[in-house]
């Protein structure tokens, strides 16, 4: 039987074991299974593929995506350009095992939040500098729109939030959260912006999709915002990664 699973260090309700599942199910795929892999540190990735002669590929998740270069024979054009992978397709072949990494957080990203992008959305800003981050910044470069990265700590590449001033809530029209404040069970947090400048000209987008409307965006679309949750983005990759898995 085949294996496909998902690696990080504490994994907990995945999108991914659940989606796949499904969809095995739904589309009368038989033959294969998705798993979880929790691994207490990224050395343990090279003993769980080497041990598991069915794993066909995996994804990558917190705080491994950015460890998990250093084990790839080969990295797709994006995955080289943002250093970060989400998506590993390893081929066996008489005893040699070779591992591709891609980045398909920002196919699933850059194809839903084209959706409700308007050309009067030409400034964005970014809460948060993780993970997730890279692969915005990816996306945002691609489609020619100037950013700015707001973070809790200053830096040479980001500003605080404190520093979120009237002129720059105006002047960027477009705040994506790629940060994890808000996500189920704490619903009650949103990123610490001045929400009163936002207004009907903004889109607001969340990379979280639990809960389905944050508070972040809720308060958004009190205003007139448009609003996008990240739910789209995951079904998206979840489906670009299903496609690198069955490539010849």
């Amino acid at each position: 039987m085949k294996k496909l699973g998902l690696i990080g260090k504490t994994l907990g309700h995945s999108f991914s074991k659940k989606y796949y599942l499904e969809k095995f199910e739904r589309e009368n795929i038989r033959d294969i299974d998705y798993d979880l892999y929790e691994l207490s540190a990224i050395e343990k990735f090279k003993e769980l593929y080497e041990s598991e002669p069915q794993l066909a590929g995996v994804n990558i998740t917190i705080p491994y995506k950015e460890e998990a270069l250093a084990y790839m024979d080969e990295l797709s054009p994006e995955a080289n350009e943002i250093r970060a992978i989400n998506c590993v397709r390893i081929a066996r072949n008489d005893g040699e095992i070779k591992l591709k990494g891609f980045n398909t957080d920002a196919y699933g990203f850059e194809e839903s939040f084209k959706k409700q992008l308007l050309p009067s959305h030409k400034k964005a800003l970014i809460l948060g500098n993780g993970g997730a981050t890279k692969a915005v910044i990816y996306v945002l470069n691609k489609l020619g729109i100037d950013f700015l990265i707001v973070s809790r700590k200053e830096s040479a590449d980001s500003i605080t939030y404190a520093e979120l001033s009237p002129e720059l809530m105006k002047e960027h029209q477009i705040i994506i959260n790629c940060s994890p404040v808000g996500t189920y069970p704490l619903i009650d947090a949103s990123p610490d912006i001045p929400y009163e400048f936002i207004s009907d000209q903004h889109y607001l987008y969340d990379l979280i999709y639990n809960p389905e409307e944050t508070l972040f965006l809720r308060t958004g679309r009190e205003k007139g915002a448009v609003t996008k949750n990240g739910l789209d983005m995951l079904i998206l990759q979840a489906e670009k990664n299903w496609e690198i898995w069955n490539q010849e």
